[in-house]
């Protein structure tokens, strides 16, 4: 009883929050608002990476590679072809999620998994960031700039970066119903028994390949989306930035610290990592560069020895300590009574 009471309670400071966040570019400055757009990016970014990393449980440090290709495909179609950026980033995430279903069958199909898939999906990112290097048909080691074309919506170009906000604002609101419903839906289930062990998964019925071909393409999808919101946004990409594998660490490490797996740990690992990293690289980052990095290591750290699990789990166990915790269907308990009844 008393969980559902907090449990509802939750959802309405959730709603208060998500109106408050509606409201905030009135009164913010114009670096605020910057700052508010790279929590709310790394947030969906983080959130596309928990679909596979958290829920599925398939270690990627190569999300980068779906990221880049998603920049690049967008990029090159508006400056080439005039497409617009709108259905250039459906193209990405097109192109990335066929790149994720290739590379996803062949760590699968030979049975690659833990940290030699992580090493694979490090290496196709690598793959690409040295084509794109030494490609200078797109751009090169260079790099490509977008022209500014003045303010307009079809070209995804705007003056004022409270369009911007609004629009990764909506993609982080997408990316939490996406993950809500997986997280509620039967397929979700299969995802958490993937995650907790395989071979039990598979000898409960579960079709593993599947299942995690699925998690493979959903999210790599959905990563390339954000990507050519990056392009946008900052109207230049080269492969260092969009391939490079401290991008792929930046995507997972906001949802590893605020808790993977669970639907609001992305979220809550970008409200306290993104401001610290972006604060202390403008506060110490010139003359002292490397202070910030130091600092923000700490923290990292920090969380990690005190809080193992996330800070949101961390969170729940000592709410569930103090109101008293209620039985829950574990996966494996779900997939056994799905196949007896």
């Amino acid at each position: 009883m008393m969980k559902s009471v907090v449990r509802s309670r939750s959802s309405l400071v959730l709603v208060a929050l998500g109106i408050v966040c509606l409201f905030l570019p009135a009164i913010l400055g114009e670096y605020l608002i910057h700052v508010m757009i790279l929590i709310f990016f790394y947030a969906y970014l983080g959130q596309c990476w928990n679909i596979l990393g958290g829920y599925a449980g398939q270690l990627s440090i190569g999300h980068a590679a779906y990221y880049g290709i998603g920049a690049y495909t967008s990029t090159l179609l508006f400056t080439h072809l005039g497409l617009t950026p709108w259905l250039g980033m459906i193209a990405g995430g097109v192109a990335a999620m066929m790149l994720g279903l290739f590379t996803g069958y062949l760590c699968f199909r030979f049975g690659l998994k833990g940290p030699y898939f992580a090493l694979a999906t490090l290496g196709f990112a690598e793959i690409l960031r040295l084509i794109c290097l030494n490609m200078t048909s797109i751009g090169g080691a260079q790099g490509i700039l977008i022209p500014l074309l003045g303010q307009d919506f079809l070209k995804f170009q705007f003056m004022e970066r409270k369009f911007f906000y609004y629009i990764v604002f909506g993609m982080l609101i997408l990316s939490i119903a996406v993950v809500t419903r997986i997280e509620k839906s039967r397929m979700g289930y299969y995802f958490r028994a993937l995650h907790q062990n395989e071979d039990a998964a598979e000898a409960l019925g579960i079709d593993i390949t599947r299942y995690k071909l699925i998690a493979v393409g959903l999210s790599s999808f959905l990563t390339a989306l954000g990507g050519t919101f990056y392009a946008q946004y900052t109207m230049y990409i080269e492969p260092e930035i969009m391939f490079g594998s401290f991008t792929s660490v930046d995507i997972l490490l906001r949802t590893i610290i605020g808790g993977a797996g669970t639907v609001y740990g992305p979220v809550i690992g970008s409200f306290i990592l993104t401001p610290v990293s972006e604060i202390m690289r403008n506060v110490v980052g010139g003359g002292k560069s490397g202070i910030n990095i130091m600092v923000f290591g700490i923290i990292v750290m920090l969380i990690c020895i005190f809080m193992q699990k996330g800070i949101l789990p961390w969170l729940k166990a000592r709410v569930s300590n103090y109101f008293g915790s209620e039985n829950e269907d574990s996966a494996s308990e779900y997939v056994i009574k799905e196949g007896t009844s």
